[in-house]
């Protein structure tokens, strides 16, 4: 790729992928490739769009409505991603659906998603994105998906917003197979986990990386400390 010839949005992209999330492991062919097909600067609010490929959470403010929630770093959502693994052939469940962004990446691999929003003008904003995109396989439903979502088991789960430990009823909505990507822990230290649904009542837990992000909306936090 010639880089020098790219026009300056493009230019950016390239930058985001090979700079901040290349190096953090993100090698997967079809997850790089998805980064250039699905374009993250029209899932950021319109006065955000500077932002769209920096290193950094960017704030969902749209209008005059601040949300207090944020899209994620661009390489925490490619690694999340990659680590999911997701088949053509799988369903998906997502808790926290933001812009839509992390959305339509999902969707772009996987045959469906259903992704639970707990703030409707967040839902509002992330399906006329998912629209406008084109993503088709994908339904954003209003609500608080913390504690999981229905009865319906799923190949796949990512929850974008972090947790103080992982809720029982979110595993036990993987199939055997399914695998949960999830951010666990409290501020300083929290830990993004991959965990298998490996049999019926048994499931393996793999340490991603540590990271910081915020609560998911719904969970109760601790405030007791030592």
């Amino acid at each position: 790729m010639n880089v020098a010839s790219l026009p300056d949005v493009e230019h950016a992209r390239f930058n985001m992928v090979e700079q901040q999330i290349r190096p953090w492991d993100v090698l997967d062919p079809n997850v790089l490739e998805l980064l250039f097909k699905v374009k993250r600067e029209e899932f950021v609010p319109p006065s955000m769009r500077a932002l769209a490929f920096v290193d950094t959470e960017i704030p969902l403010r749209i209008d005059d409505y601040d949300s207090g929630e944020n899209m994620l770093a661009p390489k925490v959502e490619a690694r999340l991603l990659q680590e999911l693994a997701l088949k053509p052939s799988d369903s998906v469940l997502e808790i926290g659906t933001g812009s839509g962004y992390q959305t339509a990446l999902l969707a772009s691999q996987a045959q469906t998603v259903t992704s639970v929003e707990i703030l409707p003008k967040l839902a509002a904003f992330a399906q006329a994105n998912l629209k406008r995109a084109g993503i088709a396989n994908a339904t954003v439903q209003v609500g608080d998906g913390s504690k999981g979502w229905g009865s319906t088991e799923y190949d796949a789960i990512l929850v974008t917003g972090s947790v103080p430990e992982v809720p029982d009823s979110l595993k036990y909505q993987l199939r055997v197979g399914g695998r949960l990507a999830i951010i666990v822990g409290q501020a300083p230290v929290m830990t993004a986990l991959l965990i298998t649904r490996t049999t019926a009542a048994s499931f393996e837990t793999i340490s991603l990386f540590e990271t910081l992000v915020k609560p998911l909306r719904g969970i109760t936090v601790s405030k007791f400390k030592f």
